[in-house]
C-alpha cells in the first residue's frame, strides 16, 4: 500500500510538472505568436495557459472528465480568439496528453469515441476561428515564421490527437497482454503445484498402503498358527501408518496459504532415508540389496525426486513381484543422479504385472522429465523387471 501510494504521488508530481511546462509554452506562444497577435491583453495569457493546462495535472484522478474539460477549454479559448494564430495546435496539447491516458486506461471503444469527438470539436473550433476571429486580427509587424492557415492547423491537430490516441492504445494493449501472460503463468504454476502435490500423495499413500496390505494379508493367513509373526506384522503396519501420516501432514502443509512461521516444517525425505525404504520393502518379503554411491551431496529437490523414484519402484516390486529379490543402485557424481531398480520377478506363479503405462511408472517418468533426464522401464530377458532413471542437474537443484 505504501509503495502504491508513493508511485501515485510520484505520478501526480510528474503530471503537475508537465502541466507547468505546457502552460509556459502556451503562454509564450500567445504572447509571441508566429502569426497575428490575439486581441486580448498580454496579461490574459497567464490565466488562459493555466486553465488550458490544468486538466494535465489531475488527469489520473478523473481521466474521462478531464478529457472533456481539456477539449472544451481548448475549444472555448480558440473560438474566443485568446489563442495564438498559427499555433492553435498548442492549445490542444493538453487534450492530446489527457487522451493518451484515456486510451491507455479505458476500453478501445470509449477511447475511440473520445478521439472522434475531440477531432470533430477541434476542427470545428479552428474553422470558426479562421472564419470569424482571424480576419479582424492586426497583421504581424514581422514576417511570420509559420503561415497562419487553417489546413495546416487542422492537419497538425489531427496528427497530434491521433498519435496520442494510438500510443495510449498500444500501451494499453501491452499492459493487457502482460497481465494475461502473468495470469497464465500463475495458473500454470498453480496447476504444476497441484500436480506435484498429487504426485507426492500418490507416492506416499501408494507405497505405504502396499506395505500395509501385504503385512495385513500375512497376518490374516498366519493368525492362528504363528501369533508372533502376526505381532511383527502389526508392528510394521503401525510404524508404516505413523510415518505415512507424518509425510501426508508435510505434503498437505504445502496447501496452506497462510503458513505458520512458528510451526517447524516436517523435513522432506532424501538420500538418508533410502535405507528405511529398503527396510520397509524387506518387511514385506522383498530381499532388497541397496547400493548408494554418492561423490557429492544432492540438492534437496533432486534428493526428494530420487527418493520418490526409488520408493515407487519398490512399491511396484512389493505389489507386483514380491516376495522376490531386488537390487537398488543409486549413483551420484555431482552432475547427475542415476537410479536403477532390478527385481528377479515373482518366485511363485502370479498374474502378469501392469505394463509401463501404469500410474506408478507415469509418476516416475514425470519426475525424470522435470530434469530433462531419461527413463526406461520394462521386463528383462532373464526374468523380472528393470527400472532406470537418469537425472542431470545443476547445483541449485534445477535441470542441467
Amino acid at each position: 500500500m505504501e509503495r502504491a501510494g508513493w508511485r501515485r504521488g510520484g505520478r501526480d508530481v510528474t503530471d503537475a510538472a508537465v502541466a507547468v511546462a505546457v502552460a509556459l509554452l502556451i503562454r509564450y506562444a500567445i504572447v509571441d505568436p508566429p502569426g497575428p497577435s490575439s486581441p486580448w491583453s498580454a496579461w490574459s495569457a497567464w490565466p488562459v495557459a493555466a486553465v488550458l493546462s490544468f486538466p494535465i495535472a489531475v488527469r489520473r484522478r478523473r481521466p474521462r472528465a478531464m478529457l472533456a474539460v481539456a477539449c472544451a477549454t481548448g475549444t472555448g479559448v480558440t473560438v474566443a480568439g485568446a489563442v495564438a494564430a498559427g499555433a492553435i495546435w498548442l492549445t490542444f496539447v493538453p487534450t492530446a496528453l489527457v487522451l493518451y491516458l484515456v486510451a491507455a486506461t479505458t476500453s478501445i471503444a470509449w477511447s475511440a469515441a473520445g478521439l472522434a469527438g475531440c477531432l470533430s470539436i477541434a476542427v470545428t473550433a479552428i474553422l470558426i476561428f479562421y472564419a470569424q476571429v482571424f480576419p479582424g486580427l492586426a497583421l504581424a509587424t514581422a514576417p511570420s515564421e509559420m503561415p497562419a492557415a487553417w489546413p495546416i492547423e487542422i492537419g497538425t491537430i489531427c496528427v497530434l490527437l491521433t498519435v496520442a490516441w494510438a500510443v495510449g492504445t498500444v500501451v494499453r494493449w501491452k499492459r493487457d497482454t502482460t497481465a494475461r501472460l502473468v495470469r497464465h503463468l500463475a495458473d500454470a504454476a498453480v496447476t504444476d503445484e497441484r500436480r506435484r502435490i498429487a504426485r507426492e500423495l500418490h507416492d506416499v499413500i501408494g507405497h505405504s498402503m502396499s506395505l500395509i496390505a501385504v503385512k495385513a494379508t500375512v497376518a490374516n493367513h498366519v493368525a492362528d498358527a504363528r501369533p508372533q509373526e502376526v505381532r511383527a506384522a502389526l508392528a510394521v503396519i503401525e510404524q508404516t501408518s505413523r510415518s505415512t501420516l507424518t509425510e501426508i501432514h508435510r505434503v498437505l502443509d504445502l496447501l496452506r496459504s497462510d503458513g505458520d512461521p512458528q510451526q517447524d516444517p516436517v523435513p522432506a525425505p532424501g538420500m538418508a532415508d533410502l535405507p528405511e525404504l529398503a527396510a520397509h520393502a524387506r518387511s514385506a518379503g522383498v530381499e532388497v540389496e541397496l547400493t548408494v554411491r554418492a561423490e557429492a551431496a544432492l540438492p534437496a529437490a533432486v534428493a526428494v525426486s530420487v527418493y520418490r523414484i526409488v520408493q515407487q519402484a519398490l512399491t511396484n516390486v512389493v505389489t507386483h513381484a514380491g516376495p522376490t529379490r531386488c537390487a537398488v543402485t543409486v549413483d551420484v557424481d555431482g552432475r547427475e543422479a542415476v537410479i536403477e531398480v532390478v527385481d528377479d520377478g515373482p518366485r511363485h506363479s502370479r498374474p502378469p504385472r501392469a505394463g509401463p503405462g501404469g500410474h506408478g511408472l507415469i509418476g516416475m517418468r514425470e519426475r525424470t522429465k522435470m530434469y530433462g533426464g531419461t527413463f526406461n522401464a520394462g521386463p528383462r530377458a532373464e526374468g523380472g523387471f528393470r527400472v532406470s532413471a537418469r537425472l542431470p542437474y545443476d547445483q541449485d537443484g534445477t535441470a542441467a
